[in-house]
């Protein structure tokens, strides 16, 4: 309860940040190539943070740098009304706060998701039942920040609305704190060092990556999903927005934007029905249970290639991010997972925001009908690599 408090919490807080930063460079210089500018200043430091937060991890512990993360992103979001009453913020000082924040983001994040093992195995709830549950409250709390962060800013306005996040972080660190679970990355790091085996320096840091490349299977569906959520999420960020603006309907563009998030939620809260049955309760599932990994991953990708519907298309995609996370548990040494989570989520980072601006010059060139055609298009073709690849018959290796 105590870590899902805090993953609620810290998803709410990003999430409002991301409404409310645009909306407050807006305010101040009228301009939506500024605020379309801050969006995307705010994307480039988790590219290089995200693998340096899963090194932090694996070194330094999942509960530390989760706490000290959530501290850090509290006292950033804090700093812009503390600003704004001392010297008036102007849009270098937002910038400059917004990537600072950033920053830090990654960390607590990839803190959480790690904690996830200690947490099943304290409890005694099955590791992908704790995985579908951590990836759907994380979901809720980003469909939930939104709307929360927009009636602020309709009633205390832009400026105030920050202090929201800041109590959400630093709940979200009380949270973690307040935890009573060890830390299997670090019982597995010391046993590392017992046996002379902890690779230090460059190769340390890098082992997140190597380690990653290694498994064929773990490569295999990282690289999937990363194109898939590549060619996906355009749809929710630049396809959908454009069509609904042309119609004239930003009702109808927030409906199916809630309905692609609710079934998102679905879904990943139905992961651990999906790989469980309900009498096992040890959080290493055994290799009986009701679907394989290669029968989720290729569930998840056919139905998100064919769905039509936005909340199909949510449930669908829903599954991903748990069964990531179940693989990287499932297949990884504990004291190596914050580096190879550190690692997929600085990809994640990184290939969505080139895919929507492609997208947008397609838009401008083809119209949006070509365009959405190429992606459905794309999004068969992947998954029907991915359903073929050899590599995924390793999954429950």
């Amino acid at each position: 309860m105590l870590l899902e408090i805090a993953n609620l919490a810290g998803g709410m807080g990003n999430s409002m940040v991301t409404i409310t930063l645009p909306w407050l460079v807006l305010e101040l210089t009228g301009s939506a190539a500024r605020a379309g500018l801050v969006a995307g200043l705010v994307t480039l430091p988790a590219l290089v943070a995200a693998p340096v937060a899963g090194w932090l991890v694996d070194r330094w512990g999942r509960r530390q740098v989760s706490i000290a993360s959530d501290v850090l992103s509290a006292l950033s979001v804090a700093a812009i009304p503390v600003v704004a009453a001392l010297d008036g913020l102007t849009f270098p000082a937002v910038a400059a706060l917004a990537v600072v924040g950033a920053t830090f983001d990654p960390a607590g994040y990839t803190g959480r998701r790690s904690l996830l093992v200690d947490v099943a195995e304290a409890t005694d709830v099955p590791l992908d039942r704790a995985n579908g549950i951590h990836q759907g409250v994380f979901a809720v709390g980003w469909m939930v920040g939104p709307l929360v962060g927009a009636v602020l800013i309709a009633t205390v306005g832009a400026v105030a609305s920050f202090w929201a996040p800041f109590g959400l972080f630093v709940l979200a660190a009380v949270a973690v704190t307040a935890m009573g679970v060890g830390d299997a990355g670090q019982r597995a790091r010391a046993a590392r060092q017992g046996e002379g085996g902890e690779l230090g320096g460059w190769s340390g840091a890098m082992l997140g990556l190597t380690t990653l490349w290694r498994d064929r299977a773990l490569r295999t569906v990282t690289v999937a999903v990363i194109v898939l959520a590549a060619v996906y999420l355009p749809t929710e960020s630049v396809i959908l927005p454009t069509y609904f603006e042309r119609q004239g309907s930003p009702a109808s563009l927030g409906i199916v934007i809630a309905a692609l998030a609710a079934g998102g939620a679905i879904g990943a809260f139905s992961y651990g029905w999906l790989r469980l049955p309900p009498a096992v309760s040890h959080h290493r599932p055994p290799v009986d249970h009701r679907h394989r990994h290669r029968h989720c991953a290729h569930g998840a990708a056919a139905t998100t290639a064919l769905a039509v519907a936005a909340f199909v298309l949510g449930l669908a995609w829903g599954p991903m991010d748990p069964l990531l996370s179940s693989l990287v548990q499932q297949r990884v040494d504990d004291d190596i997972q914050g580096r190879v989570f550190g690692v997929q989520l600085s990809l994640f980072y990184a290939a969505p925001p080139l895919a929507m601006v492609a997208t947008g010059i397609a838009i401008e060139g083809w119209g949006l009908a070509a365009t959405y055609l190429a992606i459905a298009v794309t999004l068969v073709a992947v998954s029907v690599v991915l359903v073929t690849r050899p590599g995924l018959a390793h999954l429950d290796g």
